[in-house]
């Protein structure tokens, strides 16, 4: 995953010396670049900030973590507009030390393209190189970012299969929420930015509805900033654990870490205490009232690929089958499986498919696999594509036998279970329960 700058308004600080911010005082934001930093005046890589604001907005400037507590992030309050210059008064006392600071004003539009020449720069060389599965777009306003990005992507190469994912970080992104979750791979809360252009006692609600909004278009929904507090201590707080599990029942499909993982004291162990805490979640998510939910929004009469993905769900429920396995060629089909949110693992099993760009024939079904990981309860595996999806000849090497050892294998199926299995025998798709032997 590939994550953009995007439009983000930096303060420059050439000389690298910290800088100390005392509550009370004025400091002035200026867009002339050559000045250095100093506690009263602070370069910043934006020319429109004193068109955007007024006095009395608020501005934060902050290094990526802003939990409220710490010493190294300042809230000003504007006091007045002289030209280009903007003149704030500081509210807290803070110690700007590093390069790079992100300022951060509230409900203001900036009027920079989302996706900057030096995002494009960097997608299509080290994204190109990389072949990356998805787009982290930063600051999506509207659905007109991603169709933009789309296009973008669509001309370089092996990228036209690049997922997007937007990024919904300030107030613009949430009112036209909608338009882009249509457009959009995927969604991605941006919580750390979203505490400061909403209320705090508002991002729960949004983060409640969004990822409902999401779950119902079977579209991945990520969470940020989890667990802030473990970037300098062992143990999360009662507050983040309750936080991640909340995430968990409430549908996410994938927990992001950011400053946690990127700069923290404890990597390793934030990864493995998140972990756990998703699997403990996972374990009393209540799938039935999902499942029904799920069903009823969809409404009648449902499609036809929508029916045959809530049955197998069913089926396997009823049947209290190990597995679910299904045959899919772009991953659509396992992805709405996966979508009801079954109780049992879905084994997807991708199929390759051949292209010819009339030099050179090609296998595709890489991306699609790789791009399925990131889906609640979906594991992805690439068939040969020299096996048949069912065997004519009753020889062993039909894909089915290859994805059921490779549920063995890793202990989801055993001997006496019954598994599920979906998949298309021509135009019809078929929905059958198998029994397995030792």
């Amino acid at each position: 995953m590939l994550d953009t700058g995007g439009p983000e308004l930096q303060v420059v600080n050439k000389t690298e010396h910290p800088i100390s911010l005392e509550a009370d005082t004025k400091v002035i934001l200026t867009p002339d670049q050559d000045k250095p930093a100093t506690s009263n005046l602070l370069p910043i890589n934006y020319h429109g900030l004193s068109k955007a604001v007024k006095k009395g907005d608020t501005i934060f400037i902050g290094q990526y973590l802003f939990t409220g507590n710490e010493t190294t992030s300042v809230w000003l309050e504007v006091d007045e507009v002289c030209s280009e210059d903007v003149v704030c008064l500081i509210k807290n006392s803070a110690t700007l030390s590093g390069t790079l600071y992100t300022l951060h004003v509230s409900q203001i539009r900036i009027d920079m393209p989302t996706l900057t020449d030096k995002d494009k720069e960097v997608i299509s060389i080290w994204g190109v190189q990389n072949n990356i599965d998805i787009l982290s777009l930063s600051y999506t306003r509207r659905a007109e970012d991603i169709r933009h990005a789309r296009s973008f992507l669509s001309k370089l190469g092996e990228l036209n299969q690049t997922q997007i994912f937007a990024k919904i970080e300030n107030i613009e992104g949430l009112t036209h929420f909608d338009e882009i979750l249509q457009e959009a791979d995927g969604i991605i809360f941006s919580r750390g930015n979203l505490g400061i252009d909403l209320p705090p006692e508002k991002v729960f609600l949004f983060q409640k509805a969004a990822v409902y909004k999401c779950n119902m278009m079977g579209k991945p929904a990520v969470v940020t900033r989890v667990v802030d507090s473990m970037t300098d201590n062992l143990r999360p707080t009662r507050a983040e654990a309750t936080d991640v599990a909340n995430a968990v029942l409430d549908g996410s499909d994938a927990i992001l870490l950011g400053a946690e993982t990127l700069r923290g004291l404890y990597p390793v162990e934030t990864v493995s205490t998140v972990g756990k805490i998703c699997a403990e979640a996972e374990k009393v998510f209540n799938q039935d009232l999902y499942f029904k939910k799920t069903v009823k929004n969809v409404g009648e009469p449902m499609s036809h690929l929508e029916s045959i993905a809530s049955t197998a769900v069913r089926a396997a429920i009823k049947v209290k089958a190990s597995a679910i396995i299904c045959f899919t060629s772009s991953g659509r089909a396992a992805r709405l499986i996966a979508k009801y949110r079954p109780t049992m693992p879905v084994i997807s099993v991708v199929i390759p498919r051949l292209k010819t760009n009339q030099l050179r024939w090609t296998f595709s079904g890489a991306f699609e696999a790789r791009q399925s990981l990131i889906v609640r309860g979906l594991f992805p595996m690439l068939a040969d594509p020299q096996h048949p999806a069912e065997s004519k000849s009753g020889s062993n090497e039909s894909v089915l036998k290859v994805a059921l050892d490779h549920g063995k294998a890793s202990g989801v199926i055993k001997p006496h279970d019954r598994v599920v299995v979906c998949q298309k025998l021509g135009d019809a798709s078929v929905v059958k329960i198998l029994e397995l032997e030792d």
